[in-house]
């Protein structure tokens, strides 16, 4: 959320959007738009993606909730957000329908975030799951929706990017340097730098 939409919560916003303020209700749209592009890319395989953009994805779905925001029932943040995610996952899978047919489909693999002090080795070993959850780990299990995302969206490019492609989209580290044109040591520490970050601007 922006920093004038922080002091307002979704609740809030919600019923004065309701209350036929539009400056409320876009307000309201805006507030999820980073969140939605998260969860955009983690819905839509790789192969995809390269078809596809996430934030035209993102786009579809705002512009349907626009449409039907009046069949929209529920009263919290928690109701809002799930009704976001139905339109943005019907949505998601009309377009890998689409593309089905186009190439052979990518298994996904589940790759479980670690604290960095974990990950210093550059081995190819798998690496075992923390017994906490770490920030993004929270993002995908949908803990502090709009807060995690807002975190995820002040971190730099680089930051963000390589968290998005290791956790939320899954890929091994070897898939990672290559997307980004680095090495494998390199996207190691990038990704520890910007655990790091993600944890600060959480506490904010």
């Amino acid at each position: 959320m922006t920093e004038n939409a922080e002091s307002v919560t979704v609740e809030e916003l919600l019923a004065r959007a309701r209350e036929g303020d539009e400056f409320e209700r876009d307000r309201l749209f805006e507030a999820c738009r980073s969140y939605l592009i998260l969860l955009a890319r983690t819905q839509v395989e790789s192969w995809v993606q390269a078809k596809a953009d996430a934030s035209d994805l993102v786009q579809q779905t705002l512009l349907e909730a626009h449409r039907g925001f009046d069949r929209f029932e529920g009263h919290t943040e928690a109701e809002w957000l799930a009704w976001l995610r139905r339109i943005l996952s019907h949505n998601a899978a009309d377009l890998v329908r689409r593309y089905r047919g186009t190439t052979k489909r990518q298994a996904r693999r589940e790759v479980p975030l670690r604290h960095p002090s974990d990950d210093s080795r550059a081995g190819g070993a798998p690496e075992p799951a923390g017994r906490e959850p770490t920030p993004s780990q929270q993002l995908v299990v949908r803990d502090r929706d709009l807060q995690i995302a807002a975190a995820l969206d002040r971190l730099s490019a680089d930051h963000r990017e390589v968290i998005v492609l290791r956790n939320l989209e899954r890929l091994p580290f070897d898939a990672v340097a290559q997307r980004m044109g680095r090495t494998r040591p390199a996207v190691q520490m990038l990704w520890a730098r910007a655990i790091k970050k993600l944890q600060e601007a959480l506490e904010l």
